[in-house]
């Protein structure tokens, strides 16, 4: 089983998010991983662009409001889409695209009890992770899923 893998299961798996998705995933994952806030500077540049309260329907227990690329790619500002682009490999429209549909799926599973939890990406991944696996143990899921959340923390 290999990274994704891993973080999928512990998601509770990502509709539309197939083999080829691992680097999708880490890219979703790093817009959450503390550079520019975490997952609360999103919420605030969500805000910012007037979609707060789409972001916020991710977040709360209700149905995720859709976001459209060209809104996401607001949010998110030119350099950041660029950047993210380069790195996988993709047009910025397939890049914003793909996000704006494996984002809000992403922000809803990160915040299960419809609040933002407290800590680094790392430490919600390996919470949930932790939980599914009846607790995070040494070598377990859990500390696989902190690993991963300081790598992505350290791009």
């Amino acid at each position: 089983m290999d990274m994704f893998d891993v973080v999928k299961a512990g998601l509770g798996g990502l509709s539309g998010a197939g083999g080829g998705q691992t680097a999708l995933l880490n890219a979703a994952l790093s817009l959450l991983g503390g550079q520019g806030g975490g997952l609360n500077g999103l919420v605030q540049a969500f805000a910012r662009q007037g979609l707060g309260d789409v972001a916020n329907s991710w977040i709360g227990t209700g149905a995720n409001q859709p976001i459209e690329p060209g809104q996401l790619g607001s949010v998110l500002g030119d350099e950041t889409v660029s950047n993210l682009g380069q790195q996988l490999g993709m047009n910025q429209g397939d890049l914003l695209g793909q996000l704006s549909q494996m984002l809000p799926q992403l922000v809803d599973k990160l915040t299960p009890q419809g609040q933002i939890p407290q800590g680094d990406i790392g430490g919600i991944l390996g919470g949930l992770l932790g939980g599914q696996q009846g607790g995070a143990q040494a070598g377990g899921m859990g500390d696989l899923a902190g690993m991963l959340g300081g790598l992505l923390g350290k791009r």
